[in-house]
């Protein structure tokens, strides 16, 4: 079977989001014929508030087909403007959250690798060239913390005529963040953006160290990355739980492996729809669905799987009691697509 993984990072790559469709004509076959497989426009489904939400999705055909869509959004940035103080915990928590962490400032005491070493790219130039290489897209996340409401002014001049982010929060007090706005607004910017900024940043979780603010930063980016509610109606939220790292490496690892899928799930799982994991046919995994029992229940079955070109569903049952053995607090049930995944000419 052809790497598809390559496909979807060409789309990503692009800033296109897209959609995967598997078609699974029963609950176990062969790969040639019975499973098909096929990258396709992304449609989000419109709740009833008008808000739009990408999910994984299950449909059984008349014929006893089986698809399965997985949505599949580009790779989320956080661009960090400052380097000062609070940019170390933010970058810190937010490579950990998964997103790639861009940090700009001019000082080259604070924008430096060795200052930053989770960050996936640091720059060291004036905000607004900084803005204008990174190129903001409708998947950014922006956090505004420089040393001062002068570089703030000179960072929101530089973002608000361009592609809006995700999240665009700024740092500072009500008084003087309010002040800021009304200028930017006397010069002539967009009141539906300026309103749009979130200021002063973050959660009020009543943060006082930099670790705090920090935590309430990345609250609040993940609320407008994860919850439909926050932010532009029209921009599409995702809740699948499949981790771009995962992706990268099915498709630039060519060894034989199987691939497994977390399809469906109800109850409380340790993992989501969408989470993906590598086997290796010694038993490695990369990625995960979970860990415990959720994954040895399914990793001996995914050796076995691989170099027969073969697929297979299995439901893992987290609710009886060799969960209750491992000391696991879920009690939910996973559906999940184990297939070969090694690729064929």
């Amino acid at each position: 079977m052809a790497n598809i993984y390559e496909d979807i990072l060409n789309h990503l790559s692009a800033d296109c989001a897209v959609s995967v469709e598997t078609v699974l004509d029963g609950e176990s076959g062969e790969l040639l014929g019975g499973l098909r497989r096929r990258l396709t426009e992304l449609v989000p489904v419109t709740d009833p508030k008008g808000r739009r939400v990408a999910s994984v999705t299950t449909e059984r055909g008349e014929d006893g087909a089986l698809t399965v869509r997985e949505p599949v959004l580009p790779q989320e940035r956080l661009i960090v403007l400052g380097g000062g103080h609070i940019a170390l915990p933010v970058c810190q928590f937010g490579a950990a959250c998964g997103f790639t962490v861009c940090v700009v400032d001019d000082r080259p005491d604070f924008a430096n690798r060795r200052r930053f070493p989770e960050a996936g790219q640091v720059l060291c130039e004036s905000f607004e060239n900084g803005i204008r290489r990174l190129k903001i897209t409708p998947f950014d996340y922006v956090v505004v913390i420089t040393r001062g409401h002068r570089h703030d002014a000179d960072c929101l001049r530089a973002l608000l005529p361009g592609t809006m982010p995700a999240y665009l929060g700024m740092i500072g007090s009500r008084r003087r963040t309010k002040g800021l706005l009304e200028m930017l607004k006397e010069e002539g910017f967009d009141a539906d953006r300026l309103a749009a900024i979130c200021t002063p940043i973050g959660l009020n979780i009543g943060a006082v160290t930099p670790g705090e603010i920090a935590i309430s930063i990345l609250s609040e980016v993940i609320a407008y990355k994860r919850l439909p509610e926050h932010g532009d109606p029209k921009r599409c939220c995702s809740d699948s739980d499949l981790e771009l790292s995962t992706l990268r490496y099915l498709a630039e690892n060519h060894e034989p492996k199987a691939v497994v899928t977390v399809i469906e799930t109800k109850g409380s799982t340790p993992r989501g729809t969408g989470a993906k994991m590598a086997v290796s046919p010694l038993g490695q995994v990369t990625g995960s669905i979970g860990g415990g029992c959720s994954e040895a229940a399914v990793i001996q079955d995914a050796v076995r799987i691989i170099g027969t070109g073969r697929y297979k569903l299995m439901d893992i049952d987290l609710t009886g009691e060799v969960a209750e053995s491992d000391g696991m607090v879920c009690g939910g049930t996973m559906k999940v697509l184990v297939e070969d995944g090694t690729e064929r000419p």
